[in-house]
């Protein structure tokens, strides 16, 4: 028997478990968010049916009906108009929430017009007892012309019912719900008579949206049936109306609500939780929370990760044969390595609060709370998911302004989004707060390390507002975008969702860095271990020649060479060339090559500095944190990581673009250079200055 290949596509409003049906056809374990703006791109995965069929499977962005305001709505039209595309749905899956049938049908509605096979989803069926819900499925499947699916993607029940529809979907009938034409007859039977050959509602479409679809050109349709735009707005505005006029009438026979049997405790939870005083009291306490246990609760992971990598330092020394590969290893590759993978429990913990946040539904709660400041500061109050995703990556935060229909307001919120402190930022704020913040505790509750770290986190996104607003003044935005945000409803996390979330984020974080950090690793050790000229080639002489009134026991004067070499090294050339521009700032020139190193990511100066103390070093027991603690200036003999040099490297990552990612995406987002490096001169220039100011007054 042959196997048929057919392309499905998932359909559906923000929130209604789109992904977590992709998940449950697919076995891919995508991201799975309670709230809007996390599938901001087409996801592609694969599903065997019943009868042999094979089932390519399309996550589409959410999208709240086909009158498209941001790119990632365009994204589910242009599919959806052009039966060119390889993706090009032989059938489309409209997922909806069972508690939000009304709004969710208008997207279905839609689809329906276009002639596509349509199955409808009806998700969350587990929590119609609770609700007091009952449905006519016959009934609505009557009206609406389809099959429907009652399924609960979290629980996975349901999920074979709607693969048996989906192999069937040739049997499901094509045509609309409505007749959506009797908004205007006269104009759509002109229409239709021009282009008889053409679906109506797609011509509707291309006329309305930026779209263009087979070999109509879009100007030719718009130039004979013009209208202007507050008419078609208005249309647009009949046509909505109609829709739901239509979906009222189906589910008021079609759906049934018994208030008596609903236990709902939702409402009672959203007047404390999004209370005007106490809503951002309890966000405040939370991200204590989450800011001391990332602290309290790493601690003993943390010592053992160093610990052990730089036991494994010590045996690669000590075991293989002594040579170049033995050295790039044991000081180069492994203390380069280590110094991120010593971070991954303090990054799990941030991933594991942030997924438990999206999941449960509270992240939804804190948009709405945040967007009373954005307004104030001239953002969108879409800009708030951005923001928020921006704690975990700079990256998908900047893709996921795509659901921002004013293109300044867009932009505004792409360029301040890298202030926000990402996950890139935490192995160097975690390891710098532990050398220069005393590990106590306020009131005998608050971990003061813990406190440090939030203040940095609050400091990144006060930034960041505060730039929006100068940037909104700078710009001059003109219109506004009006934010309606969707509560849905509060779930208990799934610990498999949870938990999938925490693997895939901490594994992309140490894959991501690991190959950059291993690159780095290798040219920084080839650059510290050799160098030009007499005062590297000759620095046993040299050390002699200076200390020959002194005597040195054979450690002593192994380290002396080591040092002498290290400092005319063509690594120590480059970090002395430039240490009288950070000189000021507290750095000397070892600091100064993991600031350079780091702009590739800022997670690599750790790394970075991990491999520069370790070439060289006859201590490879020494563990990273140990050896920053021991660094002195040799002029003056005092430490170098003192608290004065620490708040300084604090700011200075706090504000600093150094992420070359970041800034490859602002370009792809905004089509020019021009944006990021704007991005990058301002923030280095800003991140330059502050560090500056808080060492002069410090030191």
């Amino acid at each position: 028997m042959s196997v048929q290949n057919i392309n499905v596509a998932l359909i559906g409003n923000p929130n209604t478990g789109k992904t977590s049906v992709f998940n449950q056809l697919t076995g891919l374990n995508q991201q799975v968010g309670n709230y809007p703006g996390i599938t901001v791109e087409k996801k592609m995965g694969f599903c065997k049916l019943p009868n042999n069929v094979k089932a390519n499977i399309l996550d589409l962005p959410g999208t709240y009906s086909l009158n498209a305001s941001s790119m990632d709505e365009s994204v589910v039209i242009e599919l959806l108009l052009n039966k060119n595309d390889k993706l090009y749905p032989d059938v489309a899956v409209v997922v909806t929430d069972v508690e939000n049938l009304k709004r969710n049908l208008l997207i279905y509605t839609q689809i329906k017009d276009l002639e596509i096979p349509t199955i409808l989803v009806i998700n969350m069926s587990d929590r119609m007892e609770r609700k007091g819900i009952s449905l006519d499925i016959p009934y609505l499947e009557e009206k609406l012309k389809t099959k429907i699916a009652l399924v609960s993607s979290r629980k996975g029940l349901g999920i074979e019912e709607l693969k048996e529809l989906i192999v069937s979907y040739k049997t499901i009938p094509h045509e609309p719900c409505l007749n959506a034409s009797v908004i205007d007859p006269e104009y759509f039977q002109k229409l239709q008579h021009a282009f008889p050959n053409q679906l109506m509602y797609k011509l509707w479409l291309v006329i309305t949206q930026d779209v263009n679809f087979l070999n109509l050109d879009r100007n030719e349709i718009r130039s004979t049936f013009t209208k202007s735009h507050s008419e078609l707005k208005r249309l647009q505005q009949k046509e909505t109306i109609k829709r739901y006029q239509f979906i009222n009438d189906v589910l008021k026979e079609g759906l049934k609500i018994d208030a008596s049997m609903a236990k709902d405790i939702r409402a009672k939870l959203d007047r404390v939780l999004t209370h005007k005083v106490w809503g951002y009291f309890i966000f405040f306490a939370i991200l204590f929370l989450i800011f001391q246990s990332i602290f309290s609760w790493s601690t003993i992971p943390m010592d053992f990760i160093d610990s052990t990598f730089a036991s494994l330092s010590s045996w690669v020394a000590a075991e293989l044969p002594s040579g170049i590969l033995t050295d790039l290893l044991s000081q180069g590759i492994i203390p380069g390595i280590g110094g991120v993978i010593i971070f991954i429990p303090q990054i799990a913990f941030l991933f594991l609060f942030i997924s438990i946040l999206e999941e449960s539904g509270y992240m939804s709660r804190v948009v709405f709370l945040m967007d009373k400041i954005m307004r104030r500061f001239g953002l969108s109050g879409k800009s708030v998911v951005p923001l928020i995703s921006g704690t975990a990556c700079a990256i998908p935060a900047i893709m996921a302004t795509r659901n921002i229909e004013n293109w300044k307001e867009r932009l505004i919120t792409i360029l301040v989004t890298p202030f926000t402190t990402c996950s890139a930022r935490l192995p160097v704020y975690a390891i710098i707060i532990s050398l220069v913040i005393p590990s106590k505790r306020i009131f005998g509750v608050l971990n003061l390390q813990g406190l440090t770290l939030m203040s940095l986190y609050v400091l990144g996104f006060f930034m960041a507002i505060l730039s929006a607003y100068i940037l909104n003044k700078v710009l001059k935005l003109d219109s506004k975008t009006y934010f309606v945000v969707e509560m849905p409803s509060y779930k208990m996390p799934l610990p498999k969702n949870v938990g999938i979330n925490v693997v895939e984020k901490t594994k992309a974080f140490v894959v991501g860095a690991g190959k950059i950090i291993l690159a780095i690793s290798v040219i920084l050790w080839f650059l510290a271990s050799y160098g030009p000229g007499k005062e590297f080639n000759e620095a046993e002489t040299i050390v002699k020649e200076r200390f020959a009134n002194t005597t040195l026991d054979e450690t002593q004067f192994e380290n002396e060479v080591n040092s002498q070499k290290l400092e005319n090294s063509y690594i120590g050339l480059m970090g002395r060339a430039i240490e009288p521009a950070i000189r000021p700032l507290g750095y000397d020139w070892k600091i100064g090559i993991a600031l350079i190193s780091s702009f590739a990511a800022r997670e690599v100066f750790v790394g970075t500095l991990a491999t520069i103390y370790s070439v060289g070093d006859t201590d490879n027991e020494s563990t990273i944190k140990s050896k920053m603690q021991a660094e002195v200036w040799p002029d003056t003999g005092k430490k170098i990581f003192d608290f004065a040099t620490g708040i300084s490297l604090l700011l200075f990552y706090a504000f600093a673009m150094q992420c070359a990612s970041t800034l490859a995406i602002t370009k792809k987002e905004t089509n020019s250079w021009k944006w990021p490096a704007m991005q990058l001169f301002l923030m280095s220039g800003l991140a330059y200055f502050t560090a500056l100011i808080a060492y002069q007054l410090l030191k």
